[in-house]
């Protein structure tokens, strides 16, 4: 009488793939499933004013208080840009880091160094321009400009050394 082999084969997360034969598994081949994370970090200068129209001086000074500034105030932004994926086979890249600062460059950047953020990017128009605000609006400049192999995996801004957010576009 032959027997029929019965194969299936799992993936786990250790890793590894295994073949089932029968009840034992056999793991001959190690395939490891890469995610690989790639960080681009740009700096901008930009002015904001933090004030809700809804409120009076008093609340907004309370709340905001010098980020409530009627002449603005100015920040140094450090922006790290963070995608994933698995590399290319050909060039063993998760993306050309070229083609990811152009893309950073072309569609945040231009639009706010140098800029003041309530009255200049139009991203941010309508908004309060806090810093949370602004990762979110960044996110949603980029993610729709990277290739379809490459993820955007978060957006971490740093509105001076000791604040920073990080937006995971959730």
């Amino acid at each position: 009488m032959i027997q029929r082999l019965q194969l299936s084969v799992l993936i786990n997360f250790k890793y590894k793939i295994c073949v089932q034969i029968f009840n034992h598994y056999l793991c001959p081949l190690v395939y490891r499933i890469v995610m690989l994370y790639l960080t681009r970090l740009e700096h901008f200068n930009a002015a904001h004013k933090l004030y809700n129209p809804n409120w009076d001086k008093a609340t907004n000074d309370e709340v905001f208080g010098l980020c409530a500034n009627e002449n603005w105030h100015g920040h140094n932004y450090e922006l790290f840009v963070t995608i994933k994926g698995n590399p290319e086979p050909d060039t063993g890249f998760l993306m050309d880091v070229k083609k990811l600062k152009e893309l950073i460059i072309t569609h945040v950047i231009d639009k706010l160094d140098h800029r003041n953020l309530n009255v200049d990017v139009d991203f941010m128009q309508g908004k309060m321009c806090s810093t949370e605000n602004l990762a979110i609006g960044i996110w949603q400049q980029l993610q729709p400009q990277l290739p379809q192999h490459v993820q955007l995996h978060s957006i971490k801004l740093y509105e001076t050394p000791r604040i920073y957010v990080e937006y995971f576009g959730e």
